[in-house]
């Protein structure tokens, strides 16, 4: 079992001993660094947290914990209950709150939980702001309030429905043009949160919905990262029903992939891309996504006049490129849309929204869609190495050996050939290298991939 510190938050299984697992103990220390990093950070007297959470069965006991450690420290906590990481992230500014706690392991499975930590944007913190609360956890530097300044917690449990109201509000959502198509869509939810929210807002949108694994229970059906191994039970539902598309979103709703009308994956990568050529054809600008992620996304970007850029690994790095480029939308590969009109984080009822209505206006079916962009194919891999191997050197002999390539070290080293790429990047806690290839074909990303290993084994010999 497992508990791991990050930049990001606290993710670990629960059970066990304390600082091994999420525990009580940890939860509780964790959320205590958080409130007084706010308190030290915030000239406000009396602070307000937003706290959500997916419907994973550790949920509400991770979220009692969480919220008792803040109002025992004079903080305010406005509960969502049930919720979405999108869901929690719009709802920080909306509440004019000083921060957010989403409490989800995103794609981990059922053991897993985690605290996802929120500025007063409502978006995630950087490097700098996680490094300090780490510090204030480590050194156990909390300072709780007495008895008359405890705070308070005020439960407001509308705002999934709220958020869905701020998606329709979006001038490029057309729902009127989505109700008109007739569309009929088969909705996977892994049993968590987004079993709520994705239904709702198709039927807001005026949509057939058919509900797949919607019961916010958090027994998860399947493994819940949205991959096509994992979406065997709604790609045959989708045929069977005669359903236009399927939707599948991971347990705290942040990441989306969509089923075509013959029951196969429209790709995750392709989210972002189709999402984004609806976005460009109606407002010009640029785009950022991050270097794992498909090359498609260039091609697309380039075809309406734009400018896309690279970030490392990582939504907030994404994040602080889209505004540094003033692009108009962004995100990850891995089904993950950031639409800054919205707000700064991933969010899949955007997508949704974004992507019926561009399916829409094209009047074509999600698999006619798919052809019309550029075909690309992945191949994520990975090499283990003894933990005496100078990882750091390793990676700069790759670049050295391929300098006259167009080579990225934002992060790790990606190295653009004119028909494919490779991207490398060290692991932060084993002494691992990840190998991510994409190609024109499945064939020559899986080759490519075997190609860089056997280099890198070289290398070390």
């Amino acid at each position: 079992m497992s508990l791991i510190k990050s930049i990001s938050g606290i993710r670990g299984t629960i059970g066990g001993a304390p600082a091994e697992n999420l525990t009580p103990i940890d939860t509780v220390k964790f959320a205590a660094a958080y409130g007084t990093w706010l308190k030290s950070s915030s000239e406000n007297k009396r602070l307000k947290v937003v706290v959500g959470r997916d419907a994973r069965i550790s949920g509400k006991m991770i979220q009692e914990l969480t919220m008792n450690t803040l109002t025992g420290l004079g903080i305010d906590v406005i509960d969502l209950g049930l919720s979405t990481t999108p869901t929690v992230e719009v709802a920080v500014p909306l509440e004019k709150a000083d921060g957010g706690i989403i409490l989800t392991a995103s794609h981990n499975p059922k053991q897993w939980n985690a605290l996802k930590l929120l500025n007063n944007k409502g978006e995630f913190l950087d490097g700098k702001e996680g490094a300090k609360i780490l510090d204030i956890a480590e050194k156990e530097g909390f300072d709780f309030a007495e008895v008359d300044d405890l705070g308070e917690t005020i439960v407001k449990n509308d705002y999934i429905d709220r958020h869905i109201e701020e998606v329709l509000k979006l001038k490029l959502v057309d729902a009127e043009a989505i109700k008109m198509a007739g569309f009929k869509v088969v909705v996977d939810g892994v049993n968590s949160t987004g079993g709520i929210a994705i239904p709702k807002l198709l039927k807001k949108l005026g949509v057939e919905v058919v509900e797949l694994y919607c019961e916010p229970n958090g027994h998860f059906p399947h493994n819940p990262e949205p991959l096509k191994e994992h979406l065997t039970d709604i790609c045959g539902l989708v045929k069977k029903e005669k359903a236009d598309l399927g939707v599948v979103v991971d347990p705290d709703v942040d990441r989306l992939a969509f089923i075509d009308e013959n029951g196969e994956m429209f790709g995750e990568e392709y989210t972002l891309v189709a999402c984004a050529d609806y976005v460009l054809g109606k407002t010009p600008g640029n785009t950022v996504s991050n270097l794992s992620s498909s090359r498609a996304l260039s091609d697309v970007t380039k075809k309406h006049n734009g400018e896309y850029n690279a970030s490392a690994v990582g939504e907030v790095n994404v994040v602080k490129l889209m505004k540094d480029s003033k692009a108009v939308i962004g995100g990850e590969g891995n089904g993950g849309i950031i639409y800054p009109e919205a707000h700064y984080g991933r969010d899949s009822l955007v997508g949704v929204a974004l992507f019926l209505t561009h399916l829409a206006e094209v009047k074509k079916s999600v698999s006619e869609l798919r052809q019309e962009y550029p075909a690309y194919y992945m191949s994520k891999n990975k090499i283990q190495l003894t933990p005496e191997i100078d990882v750091d050197g390793i990676l700069k002999a790759v670049e050295e050996k391929h300098k006259n390539e167009e080579i990225s070290t934002v992060d790790g080293v990606k190295i653009d050939f004119p028909e494919n790429w490779v991207h490398l990047r060290k692991s932060n806690t084993e002494p691992i290298i990840r190998i991510y290839t994409e190609a024109k074909s499945q064939k020559e990303a899986d080759e490519l991939a075997q190609k860089m290993i056997e280099e890198i084994k070289g290398i070390i010999a």
